[in-house]
């Protein structure tokens, strides 16, 4: 093995790309599994074998799905760190506080990912689902968390990723991302004007671990009608960065 290269097992890199077209497809056949993979029935066949006995597919008919092993396996994740568990409650209350749908978010492998998800009285449906990746430069959330990130780190990130536009607000730019990183710091919150979805707003906080290492950020997004002025600019975000403090506070106790 030279230089930094991973070495990587070709089999297991096979399962996992069964299991991730098994979840963006709902299931399917060994033949049209085999077929877009471009890999022979019988390897498939022998893969999917091997994860029903492990209780991880299903199989209905001639129709393999995924299992609700997967289940247990993602809330494990989901509340291996304390604070993380913590969020969930913080999550909610905001949701209810402000009518509107709340996220709890974390980064991991320079993609953001949704923990917790709630809906107030004027939530808008967001992308938001629980366990869903989405990139950090279209949301008040992942500009939250980049806004705490070294620089390094957040080159890096751009790098692998790109900054793919979203909407027509999206910002794409390097040096723009860059300039409103900086602003986010100096104000302490996030606003995602439209840059995810049209017609949707949200602020976004970034909340700190004792170590003060960036944890992850919360989130509260609307109908871009709701999100001006004063709620939009001054009011929200001191609800959120009330609601964060609060969080921070209480896991530097646990």
């Amino acid at each position: 093995m030279e230089g930094n290269t991973t070495r990587t097992l070709a089999t297991t890199q096979t399962s996992f790309e069964i299991i991730e077209l098994l979840k963006e497809r709902g299931g399917g056949r060994v033949t049209e599994l085999a077929e877009e993979l471009d890999l022979a029935p019988s390897t498939v066949h022998s893969h999917l074998a091997t994860l029903i006995e492990t209780g991880y597919l299903t199989k209905e008919g001639d129709i393999y799905q995924l299992g609700l092993a997967f289940l247990e396996l993602g809330e494990h994740v989901r509340t291996r760190k304390e604070p993380y568990a913590i969020a969930e409650s913080y999550t909610e209350q905001l949701a209810a506080e402000t009518d509107s749908r709340a996220v709890f978010a974390v980064e991991e492998h320079g993609r953001g990912v949704y923990m917790y998800t709630f809906s107030g009285d004027h939530a808008v449906w967001t992308y938001s689902s629980v366990g869903k990746r989405f990139p950090l430069h279209v949301t008040a959330a992942g500009k939250s968390i980049l806004s705490q990130l070294p620089d390094a780190r957040v080159e890096e990130i751009i790098d692998q990723h790109g900054l793919e536009p979203k909407t027509d607000n999206t910002i794409t730019s390097r040096d723009a991302l860059l300039e409103e990183l900086a602003t986010i710091d100096k104000k302490g919150y996030a606003i995602n004007r439209e840059e995810q979805l049209d017609g949707v707003k949200a602020v976004g906080v970034p909340v700190f671990g004792p170590d003060r290492q960036v944890l992850g950020a919360f989130s509260v997004a609307s109908p871009a009608n709701r999100m001006k002025g004063e709620w939009l600019e001054d009011e929200l975000p001191e609800i959120i960065l009330a609601t964060a403090n609060e969080f921070e506070l209480e896991i530097s106790l646990t």
